[in-house]
């Protein structure tokens, strides 16, 4: 009977309606911490690589004069338009500053003000992103796309956590039968997280754009120019195109969750033996480890009594390890996922259905990670890792912290509920 009481608690203890709204608190909480160092991941990873000739390079304060032929060929991303008389933007969306009959060749001075505006806009790191972004574009830039984020991770996570519950828990999964017991939240987590990017994919590309977008524009106006991208997209390329990178992601999201679903439990399981051996030792007992079904009913009783700040504890501190873990792991197909997924311009799109051009996003992933790779190295593939793990680690320890305790509290209410009503019927 005792048995069968662990086992309840760990599996069928909180309905699927409960664990929904576990999930929905997490992901509110996890959606305003980390989406600042979304932001910055983003604009680290979708920003344009410069050579290291280009003018970005030269001394501050210095710059030689310049043909109208080496204007127009400078790297796109310089800011130049900031320091030009005569300019106009082609289509009104490209962001290459173009110099009037006027102005060639290019006077030393807008040159050199094109060095400095270049190295106040490019980041060079997850706190240098932050200041940045904050500075010249006001703090509230850094929780742009928070309503789509919210939009996309209250379901996202809905379907992942109760999922992945399911999947590893249920008597109905057939996982609990195929697969050894070590390896179920391998599988579990990995097929929750498919199921769940493939709902929000589309959520997932209006994001991404509006929180790469870093020109100045209000709100409103960002939203509206996203909104209006997306929809020129479907137009000309068709209702898969809002998939575009689901590929990358699934590389991404599915080895991710299997990595980290697996650290997790491996995790709590540390902590759970820590936590019997220390209580076994100041009870004079002797500590039995246990194999096989006796393991894993003693680990579940031992959850099944832990207090909610112990459940907390031990949830963040394996959530966070695990979470690191994995964010590392996966970045360079994190960084492909983001810059294919990112398209800046109208004028990029336009361009590429015109003329054909061929893009190094459209390769296929291997090639276009061997493509990245090649023109920038191994920091290219790792590319915003800092941020990446900075916030992954805490929004996964938060959001699997607050899933846990909110699943305790549903299951210590659901153990109040049902003795009421024994103690009503036996009355």
């Amino acid at each position: 009977m005792a048995t069968d009481k662990a086992e309840d608690v760990v599996g069928d203890g909180v309905s699927l309606v409960q664990k929904m709204a576990s999930a929905v608190t997490g992901s509110v909480l996890t959606s305003l911490l980390v989406t600042p160092l979304d932001v910055v991941r983003v604009r680290l990873q979708s920003q344009a690589h410069i050579p290291s000739t280009s003018i970005s390079q030269a001394p501050r304060g210095y710059a030689p004069p310049l043909t109208l032929t080496q204007f127009r060929d400078l790297p796109p991303n310089l800011g130049i338009t900031a320091c030009c008389r005569e300019v106009f933007w082609v289509n009104n969306h490209a962001p290459y500053c173009v110099a009037g009959p006027t102005i060639a060749p290019i006077n030393p001075s807008a040159t050199a003000c094109a060095v400095d505006e270049v190295q106040r806009r490019t980041i060079n790191s997850t706190w240098d992103g932050l200041r940045k972004i904050a500075q010249h574009e006001g703090p509230s830039t850094l929780w742009r796309g928070l309503s789509p984020t919210l939009v996309m991770a209250v379901p996202s996570n809905v379907i992942y956590f109760a999922g992945y519950d399911w999947l590893r828990t249920a008597p109905q999964s057939p996982f609990k039968t195929t697969i050894p017991d070590a390896y179920v939240p391998l599988i579990a987590g990995a097929t929750a997280r498919i199921l769940a990017a493939g709902a929000v994919s589309p959520i997932e590309m209006f994001r991404t754009r509006i929180q790469a977008a870093s020109h100045t524009a209000t709100a409103a106006g960002h939203f509206r120019e996203t909104w209006d991208g997306l929809r020129e997209m479907v137009a000309t390329q068709g209702v898969r195109s809002l998939w575009r990178g689901l590929t990358l992601t699934l590389w991404r999201d599915a080895p991710f969750s299997a990595i980290y679903w697996w650290g997790y439990e491996t995790g709590r399981n540390v902590l759970v033996d820590i936590r019997g051996r220390a209580e076994a030792r100041n009870e004079g007992l002797e500590f039995r480890m246990g194999r096989g079904e006796e393991r894993i009913r003693r680990r579940s009783q031992s959850r099944s009594r832990e207090d909610h700040t112990s459940t907390l504890i031990d949830s963040f501190i394996a959530g966070a390890a695990s979470g690191a873990v994995a964010a590392l792991i996966t970045t360079p197909f994190d960084v492909g996922k983001t810059r294919q997924q990112v398209v800046r311009h109208t004028s990029d799109a336009t361009t590429h259905q015109t003329f054909k051009v061929v893009r190094p996003e459209d390769k296929s992933m291997p090639r276009f990670l061997l493509h990245i790779f090649q023109e920038q190295g191994l920091p290219g593939l790792f590319k915003g890792w800092a941020a990446r793990c900075l916030k992954v680690a805490p929004a996964c320890a938060i959001m699997i912290s607050s899933y846990e305790v909110n699943k305790k509290m549903w299951t210590d209410n659901n153990e109040r509920r049902d003795a009421r009503k024994n103690a009503l019927d036996e009355a």
